[in-house]
């Protein structure tokens, strides 16, 4: 009887093909993280206040562009990651050995800036999220900051991690919101597959936003130093591919339903919003109640995790740059200069918000300016980079993707360019 019962049960074990199958995606969701949370933390405050008033002014005339921004995407985060499991080395890192220290040291001093001013902006839509629930930003916004810095300083890369791909998974109150305006899909799918331009400077200047908005600076340094943090190899490349494909993927469904939604409700009733708060309050006449709370959650959910990220970001990038420890693996006292300058952005970019007079449009204006204009270089850094033989070896770029890649950078220069004209007029 028990040899019976221990043949039928060898006969249920799963076939090679399948265990092996089981296994692959084990190791992916072991693997998975820095390309879903690079791609996720970029729906900022900043990012979710484009996306609301695309919506808005433009009703479904700018839904297209999520198609090829996701490609473009996925072209320059796929890239990061590799250098980042081949070499073993961040960003700034290869940049300070390729280009030298003159060049490195005015780009982090650019960064910083740029970093900081995205930094505020987060703790901005941490304050106008719970202004809609009542709460003062003289207390959430010095609790949050307190949070986030608690959650980094006191954890180490795995425990950080899975706080922040939790965290992704509330990204999903956008699309729940989306639904519970009732769009017309067949509309829908129409502006997907039937673009629309207009040479008009607001529509221009919107499609730039739109595009720009998804692909910062800083998230090809998060990227690469977060893949090289949690120690990923050569061979772990396959799944960290898929990771950033995914992650790609997930961002932009994510600005999809943001924009669809506030089209469907305050487009089509003519109601015009400035800011991300604006269309969270706007929407309960049209959609209910629970569709301005959960839009609300979303935006304190991104702006909580975007304010716990960019400060790591700019601790990774400038540490590197100049060879000091960097890693959320290390304690405080073994990594002075990382923990620093992530706490120092933290409470620098909270305190400004609590100032009385603070010219925070002016801020975020000039770190979008700032962006726009750094951008198109890094990305040229990161084509010398990855071609490199001796850095890259056999994992350098091949012709096809040099060509889709010289050409991604070619369209994000000239939309970056014209985000600063348009900005600045």
């Amino acid at each position: 009887m028990v040899d019976s019962f221990s043949e039928r049960i060898r006969r249920l074990r799963p076939f090679p093909s399948v265990r092996k199958h089981w296994r692959s995606l084990g190791i992916f969701f072991a693997l998975i993280g820095p390309g879903i949370i690079t791609s996720n933390v970029d729906n900022d405050a900043g990012g979710i206040t484009t996306y609301s008033l695309a919506g808005a002014n433009y009703g479904l005339g700018l839904l297209w562009t999520i198609v090829p921004v996701t490609l473009a995407l996925i072209v320059i985060q796929e890239m990061c990651a590799r250098m980042g499991v081949v070499s073993g080395k961040g960003l700034s890192d290869l940049i300070r050995e390729r280009f030298g220290a003159r060049i490195t040291f005015y780009l982090m001093i650019v960064l910083f800036l740029a970093n900081l001013g995205n930094a505020i902006s987060n703790f901005a839509g941490v304050a106008a999220s719970l202004e809609i629930f009542g709460i003062s930003r003289y207390l959430s916004v010095p609790f949050s900051a307190a949070f986030v810095w608690w959650l980094v300083v006191k954890g180490n890369y795995k425990s950080v991690e899975k706080v922040f791909l939790f965290a992704c998974v509330f990204y999903l109150s956008y699309v729940i919101s989306g639904f519970m305006g009732k769009p017309d899909w067949n509309a829908v799918g129409s502006s997907l597959l039937k673009p629309t331009f207009r040479m008009e400077t607001g529509f221009l200047t919107m499609t730039v936003g739109v595009i720009g908005t998804t692909i910062a600076p800083w998230m090809q340094f998060y990227l690469q130093s977060s893949v090289v943090d949690k120690g990923l190899k050569a061979e772990d490349y396959p799944y960290t591919r898929m990771d950033v494909i995914f992650g790609s993927i997930m961002v932009n469904v994510i600005a999809f339903f943001i924009i669809l939604l506030c089209a469907v409700t305050l487009f089509q009733n003519g109601v015009k919003i400035e800011s991300a708060k604006d269309a969270a309050l706007a929407l309960t006449p049209f959609a209910g109640e629970y569709a301005t709370w959960l839009f609300a959650f979303g935006l304190l959910n991104a702006s909580l995790f975007a304010a716990s990220i960019l400060p790591i970001s700019t601790a990774y990038t400038i540490c590197e740059a100049f060879g000091w420890e960097s890693s959320l693996n290390r304690k405080f006292l073994e990594a002075p200069q990382f923990y620093g300058l992530y706490s120092l952005m933290i409470f620098l970019s909270a305190g400004i918000i609590l100032l009385p007079d603070m010219p925070l449009i002016g801020i975020m204006f000039y770190s979008q300016v700032i962006n726009g204009a750094i951008l198109p270089v890094i990305l040229v850094f990161m084509l010398l980079l990855v071609n490199d033989r001796r850095i890259m070896g056999k994992y350098r770029n091949g012709a096809v993707m040099n060509i889709l890649s010289w050409l991604t950078v070619a369209v994000l220069t000239f939309l970056s360019l014209a985000m600063i004209v348009f900005t600045l007029i």
